[in-house]
């Protein structure tokens, strides 16, 4: 298919510009620079001649896709660190197309040939570009009636960069694919790719930075909007029921969550882990810990959190920026694409610790390395990596398979029953259970049955298995079309497990800690007060200046056995050193808290 790029909509764009544009081939960072802070508020874009573009919100129910649905593009942008590119390509060209933008489409090719790369799978887009941060500034897939029709959907791009702001027009006439725009008031919305982490269940994560460029008097000059009225237009574009928006933490200066949180499945997050009381743990420990008091998964149940160590810069592990004065390295800046997942790479040493916690967590995918931090590579030092730089378009016929896997259990009497919900636009004409003891011996086939219709969800049963089994299964369906897929999307080779394990004696331990370190301290935004409680009864939690004057009754009532997270908004209180304190009818505890401003 032939591009049929629409100049007269490029062209009034980049002249409203001044003369200080900077040009394209210039590796712009993923923050702003001084020039183009200069250049704000934004121009105003004209949407009148753009074909496929749609600015109001569909009038049938709309499913934002996970990143480890089935994609059929990635897309990239063709300027400055050619050798990571080259790189992402040749491995992505091997799951799905590549669709590379960029101003010179042979330059590119030779130096791919000239890599040894071919170019099987590999396509090129030439139109305008300003930087490499694809992420930020593409759409993203979503599907109308959850499975039926794909369509795409884009933001006004955080920055005074207009020819990527315009890219999703001209990447989706390419691919002939409906695109919603949210650049028209009063549905202008300023937001960012890397700031946006989806479940496929309208449930979506992000920092504050949303609201905080969208407020009254943004500096983008877009509609002056509420965290109400940005929670209404992610509903009715991208069918976001539920918009968990975290504090920003005071060494990431982009603010992007994808710089140290990644979801991996519907139920399970990963998080990247400083050292104790270092850089930004603290205030990313109390958004964690935010989250998971709060909120539960699709699935009804809390958040499973695997932790992944940032690793430190060559300057050494200090307090500071992020590990001292080093680039902010992360590994949660990866990227599903199909069955291989690309993760950044920085020091051999930190990197096996990362290779083995991906691996363990996504048995069977393909984990690929991609380094970002040596001489020629170092694309880190830009505040960005592998996630940053791509993005993808889902496929145009999805079969979407969702299933909470199993826990452990000691049942070793009843069969375990498998529950999942599998939809396809027409229709699924049959689903099987697949399950094995020892996957080097092959895999037993269930056939599962619609146990509800009215929420596609089918059954199936494992067999019960004697103490100390290890169970690994996965699910295939095909569609009454044909279209045939799995889940875990990597089977055979990955899958889920669940142990039976020997029941036990084992008591609660009593006469535990009860108030437990505050976090971050000091603080000056959402701040965790942890509680880990051995028995039940009434309790008070309250603050206190150091003058013991009373400043804020943080809990007062009953408190059951275990752990408990108490928040507090530090925000709105004066800097200065605070007493928590802690009070049951016979026990008082202290601990200190620092505001600071």
């Amino acid at each position: 298919m032939k591009l049929t790029l629409l100049k007269s909509l490029v062209f009034v764009v980049i002249f409203s510009f001044s003369s200080n544009l900077i040009k394209a081939q210039e590796i712009l960072p993923h923050n702003m620079t001084q020039e183009e802070l200069k250049m704000l508020p934004l121009p105003k874009r004209n949407n009148s001649e753009a074909r496929n573009i749609l600015l109001t919100p569909p009038t049938l129910p709309v499913r934002t896709a996970a990143e480890w649905e089935e994609v059929q593009t990635l897309l990239m942008t063709w300027t400055g660190f050619p050798s990571i590119l080259a790189q992402i390509a040749d491995a992505a060209q091997e799951e799905c197309e590549v669709l590379i933008t960029c101003s010179d489409s042979n330059q590119v090719r030779n130096y791919l040939l000239g890599q040894g790369i071919p170019l099987n799978n590999i396509k090129f887009l030439v139109t305008g570009l300003n930087s490499i941060w694809q992420r930020d500034y593409s759409a993203h897939t979503a599907y109308l009636n959850d499975v039926d029709s794909l369509v795409m959907v884009e933001w006004i791009y955080n920055r005074p960069r207009p020819m990527d702001d315009i890219m999703p027009v001209a990447q989706m006439n390419y691919k002939g694919v409906p695109l919603y725009s949210l650049t028209e008031a009063p549905n202008d919305l300023v937001n960012t790719g890397g700031n946006w982490m989806v479940d496929g269940f309208g449930t979506a994560f992000a920092s504050k930075l949303v609201l905080d460029e969208n407020i009254v008097g943004n500096q983008y000059g877009v509609t002056p909007k509420s965290e109400a009225d940005i929670d209404t237009i992610v509903k009715r574009f991208q069918g976001i029921n539920r918009y968990i928006k975290m504090e920003t933490l005071p060494y990431d200066a982009i603010h992007h969550i994808d710089m140290h949180m990644k979801l991996i499945d519907e139920e399970t997050l990963l998080v990247g882990e400083y050292p104790q009381g270092i850089s930004d743990g603290p205030q990313i420990e109390a958004n964690l810990q935010y989250v998971l008091s709060n909120f539960n998964s699709v699935f009804g149940t809390p958040y499973k959190v695997i932790r992944i160590p940032m690793p430190p810069s060559t300057s050494g592990a200090n307090p500071g920026s992020p590990f001292g004065s080093g680039s902010y390295r992360t590994y949660t800046n990866s990227v599903f694409i199909n069955k291989t997942v690309l993760v950044p790479f920085y020091r051999q040493e930190y990197d096996t610790t990362a290779m083995r916690i991906y691996t363990n967590a996504l048995p069977g995918y393909k984990i690929i390395g991609i380094d970002c931090d040596n001489s020629g590579s170092n694309i880190i030092a830009q505040s960005g990596a592998i996630h940053c730089i791509t993005n993808s378009i889902g496929v145009y016929n999805p079969l979407l398979i969702s299933h909470q896997a199993l826990p452990n259990t000691a049942n070793t009497s009843t069969d375990y029953q498998v529950n999942a919900l599998i939809q396809h636009r027409s229709g699924i004409a049959n689903a099987y259970l697949y399950y094995s003891t020892d996957t080097a011996l092959g895999y037993q086939q269930v056939a599962m049955s619609l146990s509800n219709a009215s929420t596609n969800t089918w059954t199936g049963f494992i067999p019960a298995q004697q103490a100390g089994t290890t169970v690994f299964y996965y699910i295939e369906a095909t569609a009454f079309s044909g279209k045939h897929q799995v889940r875990p999307i990597a089977a055979p080779q990955g899958f889920w497990k669940f142990q039976i394990t020997p029941l036990t004696n084992s008591k609660y331990v009593a006469n535990r800690t009860i108030l437990q370190d505050i976090y971050p301290n000091p603080a000056n935004a959402i701040t965790c007060v942890p509680i880990d409680h051995s028995g039940t009864g009434n309790i008070r939690i309250a603050m206190y200046d150091v003058t013991g004057r009373f400043v804020h009754l943080i809990y007062e009532g009953e408190m059951f056995e275990g752990k408990n997270n108490f928040f507090i908004n530090s925000a709105q209180f004066d800097a200065g050193i605070y007493n928590v304190v802690y009070e049951t009818t016979d026990h008082k505890y202290t601990r200190k808290l620092c505001i600071k401003k």
